[in-house]
């Protein structure tokens, strides 16, 4: 009885220490698809035209990528802890109006005016994480009634302070030229011009990703994100850090409209909307699951990156412009459909 009993748990201690092969590990992670897509469509644009590669191809391609990507990060984050957010298009917008109005109408100091636009960005994403957790609202809902208010604030309220809806003037404001670098500003790297957005872009993902992997904090992503229930009951704090999720995108939205108000000295009552589900669409291309629990910052900066290169890349074959809507909807449902299928392989691969 004894031998057999001997037997048994050193079989079953061999199966709990079956090592895991490296195709397994490479497929379990998240940013997998995503970095293959971005390869094959660089490749394409690279051999199909001969602009994407040159100075201003590249320039453009990764300044697009890096607006779209910043805010696909943060994102990203959220849809692994579980939720969405459709308001983060218009919070780009909220937050570029409210610094244009604040500084052009009232006169207010412009570092103050940005500060104050963080902090209003901020109490909106707590908000909207307060109103999920304590009415158990999808937050599919709850940010989608955020996304239309503030829509009709950048317009109405916009148009009733100043009568109009675009900010015009910024570049006389006292001190602009000393904040427009930090935000707007450019640089040229091996001979093509880039902006500071993509430094943003990069710090972005190198927090984003630290958070994820090497602390606590983003244990706790995961957690509430694959299993809401059970880690309230082991003590994760699922209040705090679904409201942090939902703070972190709108910060996010509010770091983006800074970069559109100080590239371009201007913004208007339309800016950011319909890019919530662009973020979103580059999240889970990147790997992230519609259900939570899963999915990386490097794969939503990926999925950043296939966007911003296929716009470019339209523009540069000669395409019709359309086709990149086509080309987003093919995108979202094939990503999908092989993160499905890899996640399910990755779970019977040895």
């Amino acid at each position: 009885m004894s031998t057999t009993t001997a037997a048994a748990a050193e079989t079953d201690a061999d199966e709990r220490m079956a090592p895991t092969s490296r195709m397994t590990k490479v497929l379990r992670r998240p940013e997998v698809g995503s970095a293959i897509a971005a390869l094959i469509v660089f490749v394409f644009f690279t051999v199909y035209t001969s602009e994407f590669l040159s100075d201003q191809g590249v320039g453009t391609w990764l300044n697009s990528s890096s607006r779209i990507g910043i805010v696909a990060v943060a994102v990203a984050l959220l849809m692994i802890g579980g939720e969405f957010d459709l308001s983060t298009g218009t919070m780009v917008g909220t937050s570029g109006l409210m610094v244009g109005v604040l500084t052009t109408h009232f006169g207010l100091n412009i570092f103050v005016a940005v500060a104050v636009a963080l902090l209003a960005a901020l109490a909106i994403g707590a908000l909207n994480g307060l109103l999920v957790m304590k009415t158990g609202l999808p937050s599919f809902i709850v940010t989608l009634g955020t996304f239309f208010a503030l829509q009709g604030v950048n317009v109405a309220l916009t148009k009733a302070i100043i009568g109009q809806v675009a900010i015009q003037g910024m570049k006389l404001v006292p001190a602009y030229d000393s904040i427009q670098p930090i935000f707007g500003g450019s640089f040229t790297l091996l001979g093509a011009s880039v902006d500071v957005s993509v430094l943003w872009f990069l710090a972005v993902i190198a927090a984003a990703t630290w958070l994820l992997l090497r602390t606590r904090q983003g244990n706790w992503i995961f957690s509430v994100g694959g299993a809401q229930q059970s880690s309230r009951q082991v003590g994760v704090p699922v209040l705090a850090t679904k409201v942090r999720l939902f703070m972190t995108t709108a910060a996010a939205g509010w770091l983006v409209g800074m970069i559109t108000l100080f590239k371009s000295s201007t913004v208007n009552g339309a800016t950011g909307v319909g890019d919530e589900f662009i973020f979103i669409i580059c999240a889970v291309v990147g790997g992230c699951l519609l259900t939570g629990g899963f999915g990386s910052a490097i794969g939503a900066a990926l999925g950043a990156m296939i966007y911003g290169m296929t716009q470019q890349g339209i523009v540069y074959a000669n395409w019709d412009s359309d086709w990149l809507k086509a080309f987003l909807g093919v995108m979202l449902l094939g990503a999908v459909l092989v993160n499905n299928w890899v996640r399910k392989r990755a779970e019977v691969a040895r």
